[in-house]
């Protein structure tokens, strides 16, 4: 594999391993001249709300 075949290798597998570990958010993939330059992942937290309970004297 040449150079360019493993830097591609290791693009792919980052890309899967971020699909592999998020649950809710979004992963972002830059592309500039057909070339993926920069990948993101923002991952996003839910938290159940508890409702308030009414103060009651």
């Amino acid at each position: 594999m040449s150079l360019n075949g493993n830097l591609e290798q290791k693009i792919y597998e980052n890309i899967k391993t971020m699909l592999e570990s998020i649950k809710y958010g979004k992963i972002q993939i830059t592309v500039h001249d057909s070339q993926i330059t920069q990948i993101e992942k923002v991952e996003k937290y839910h938290f159940p709300l508890r409702k308030k309970q009414a103060y009651h004297r």
